[in-house]
């Protein structure tokens, strides 16, 4: 049987490219997509999707507020509830322990692959949880008590990046192509190449060579 699959994430070109991706997995079914939380809920309680993968930021409440309110439908005798899994470019803990906490099977970044994509969502289909390591540290710090890792000191070069440069540097530092980086992100060549140009600019770093270097002195990759 196919697993159902409810997209919830507010830019529509990312969304179609993980439609993309779905559809060539032949045991997958996207049945619904929305692009803000209230079209988000009623879509999923109409088309009873097995799996949701959710953006966690969006304008209007993001992917707390979806979880919320797929648990209350189901709170008010709707049908079984899907599991959840994240799929952001926000790596940050608090964005990851409060979906969670909120009812999320498993939390995944934006730079994961589209097989990796598909696997994970027949792990979460399965009942199992699905994290990257780093993000899995997150969590379990958090349920068992643990202090979190101290903040690192601060960056202002690598703060002022946007969450989507910083995740361009992340693919440019492991030796990724332009191509191969706008495949990964489900954007085109020329929107990576203006990603690159202010990522170098923000840094201040003359070329890709140096910006490699720079990116692997502070464990970006």
């Amino acid at each position: 049987m196919s697993i159902r699959v409810f997209l919830v994430d507010d830019h529509a070109v990312f969304r179609s490219g993980v439609r993309a991706e779905l559809s060539r997995e032949a045991d997958m079914e996207v049945v619904g997509e929305a692009g803000a939380v209230g079209e988000a809920i009623t879509g999923i309680a109409t088309s009873g999707p097995d799996v949701v993968l959710l953006d966690v930021h969006m304008p209007d409440g993001g992917g707390v507020a979806v979880l919320q309110g797929i648990e209350k439908g189901n709170g008010n005798g709707g049908s079984k509830a899907p599991v959840c899994l994240a799929l952001s470019v926000s790596d940050a803990a608090e964005d990851v322990i409060a979906v969670i906490r909120a009812g999320a099977r498993g939390y995944v970044t934006k730079t994961i692959s589209g097989s990796e994509l598909a696997d994970g969502i027949r792990r979460v289909a399965g009942g199992d949880a699905v994290f990257s390591p780093r993000l899995a540290g997150f969590v379990l710090d958090s349920f068992t008590g643990r202090s979190p890792a101290p903040e690192p000191p601060l960056d202002p070069e690598l703060d002022s990046l946007t969450p989507r440069e910083l995740e361009v540097l992340r693919l440019l530092a492991r030796g990724y192509t332009y191509r191969e980086i706008a495949e990964s992100l489900f954007i085109s060549v020329k929107t990576v190449e203006t990603h690159a140009s202010n990522v170098l600019r923000k840094t201040q770093q003359s070329n890709r060579n140096a910006l490699t270097r720079w990116a692997h002195r502070r464990r970006i990759d």
